[in-house]
């Protein structure tokens, strides 16, 4: 067996909290915050006040009122689009019903839209924010300009 990682320490200190933080999600429907952005959508729920839907069918969550969400999240550290889904598809737009894709769905001639991409610019120009600093887009560096400099 080879040594473990010099920040391996580092990690068993943090542990309890990350074991604390499991409890608080599963008290919420979310079975593993590792998996699926459950971690993010944890945030989410809690600072919206939203109750997580179970399954891995249909929307995500469920506001106070009934009205059900598709939650996404994005990183704008790597990347400026969110993706929607892999497969789109009347089925699949039934859960979109706020985005006016069927339209270019039934003039591609009921072909699947493969993985369309919503900007982040797009979303940062037409949504409030409700957490944190407006990020500055276009700020992270290429992986490109990375390798380079490195």
């Amino acid at each position: 067996m080879t040594a473990a990682h010099p920040d391996y320490a580092r990690l068993q200190a943090l542990w309890p909290s990350i074991e604390e933080y499991q409890r608080l999600a599963t008290q919420h429907g979310i079975a593993d915050i590792f998996q699926d952005n459950s971690g993010k959508l944890l945030q989410v729920l809690l600072l919206m006040g939203l109750t997580i839907l179970p399954g891995r069918e249909g929307n995500d969550a469920v506001d106070a009122e009934g009205r059900e969400y598709e939650l996404k999240s994005v990183n704008i550290e790597l990347t400026r689009g969110f993706s929607t889904h892999h497969h789109m598809n009347p089925a699949i737009i039934a859960k979109y019903r706020q985005v006016p894709w069927e339209a270019k769905w039934h003039a591609d001639g009921g072909k699947d839209i493969n993985n369309p991409k919503i900007p982040v610019s797009h979303i940062m120009g037409s949504c409030r924010l409700m957490y944190g600093a407006p990020p500055i887009l276009g700020s992270r560096p290429s992986a490109k300009a990375s390798i380079q400099a490195g």
